[in-house]
């Protein structure tokens, strides 16, 4: 277990900047996800991590000693691949036992650290199959074990299950998660998959354009995003545009005032959550505790325990619900009149630009 600091980390290519002033403080044996789009620098930043790119500027320190300069095979790092990047022409056993070797462990204590690994990662059983009589999971699995059986301080994962399909990561990030607990190996994480990282994460950190928007709890990502960016990005939310009048700002749609002056800001946007708000047919006055927004219906989807109804307001913002099947919406044709209707402690304020902060 190792605690991980970064501080004013840059890396440049050429003149294009993929990490700007990265800072992070990752505890010993948490689990830290690094998330956002492709493109955003979280795979970066994890392999200048490794030592597999040199930083521009600032440091890494993992268990209060500096790395930098440090090789990658001196970092006391472990890194499982995307691609799993296990050796096809060895048996399981031997491409656990590879980095020990390397290492010049005795034999004795190959085997047993091996063993014990391979039980850990539930493969005992498969020791001496070759990979490819193993399916994606395992394969993985092998992975896994071939970066924790060298004991690493610090464990990086770089986008581990995207390779697998939906049902088989759902259940191998609970397994994934387990082990990880289980070891209490400090754990840096990549994914662009926001609901595999709300899962498994003990600290959730945001990028967009190698910059860092926000690291929290999942809970706190999810329920108080700190700007637009990582509102739209987790979780999806609804943007319905503001009108300034005087001291106060009111919905463009419909009208409703929903928040007061805010000092010299212009253009502010308010934030639904989709699940927090309800498409009722017809047309529904708005109340002290709950706002009401003429629109049009545009679309039903019922895919089982929930259904997703997309409306338009009268302004043109189409707006999305996920809410319990309702036979009265599911049955209305496109175009009927609807209201869509909040409760104004869901609501939530940003600047209007792309990664405009939160007003409070």
């Amino acid at each position: 277990m190792a605690s991980v600091e970064i501080t004013g980390l840059r890396k440049l290519y050429g003149d294009v900047v993929a990490l700007s002033d990265i800072n992070i403080s990752i505890p010993s044996g948490s689990f830290f996800t690094l998330l956002g789009p492709s493109g955003c620098g979280k795979t970066t930043l994890l392999r200048t991590i490794a030592g597999f790119h040199d930083q521009n500027a600032g440091q890494i320190v993992i268990d209060g000693k500096s790395i930098e300069g440090l090789p990658a095979h001196r970092r006391d790092v472990g890194m499982v691949f995307q691609d799993y990047a296990i050796f096809p022409h060895i048996s399981v056993r031997e491409n656990v036992a590879f980095g020990l070797k390397q290492r010049k462990v005795a034999a004795s204590e190959i085997t047993k650290r091996v063993n014990e690994v391979l039980e850990v990662v539930q493969l005992g059983a498969f020791a001496d199959r070759m990979p490819h009589e193993l399916s994606g999971g395992q394969q993985q699995r092998v992975g896994l074990a071939r970066a924790i059986v060298i004991r690493p301080k610090v464990l990086l994962m770089d986008e581990p299950l995207s390779n697998l399909d939906a049902r088989l990561r759902v259940d191998l990030r609970a397994e994934l998660r387990r082990i990880q607990r289980d070891l209490g190996i400090t754990t840096v994480y990549v994914t662009h998959d926001q609901e595999e990282a709300l899962a498994m994460s003990d600290t959730v950190c945001v990028m967009y354009q190698g910059v860092i928007q926000q690291a929290a709890s999942p809970l706190d990502i999810y329920l108080r995003p700190a700007n637009k960016f990582v509102a739209t990005f987790v979780g999806g939310n609804n943007f319905l545009t503001l009108t300034k009048s005087d001291s106060q700002y009111a919905l463009t749609s419909g009208g409703a005032t929903v928040l007061g002056a805010q000092q010299a800001i212009q253009e502010i946007v308010c934030a639904i959550r989709p699940e927090t708000l309800r498409v009722t047919p017809g047309t529904v006055a708005a109340t002290e505790t709950e706002i009401a927004v003429p629109a049009r219906l545009s679309d039903v989807s019922f895919v089982g325990r929930e259904m997703e109804v997309i409306a338009t307001t009268e302004q043109g913002e189409t707006v999305k619900s996920l809410a319990r099947p309702d036979p009265a919406i599911i049955a209305l044709a496109p175009g009927s009149p609807v209201t869509i209707c909040a409760k104004r402690s869901d609501l939530a304020f940003f600047e209007a630009p792309e990664c405009g902060g939160r007003i409070t």
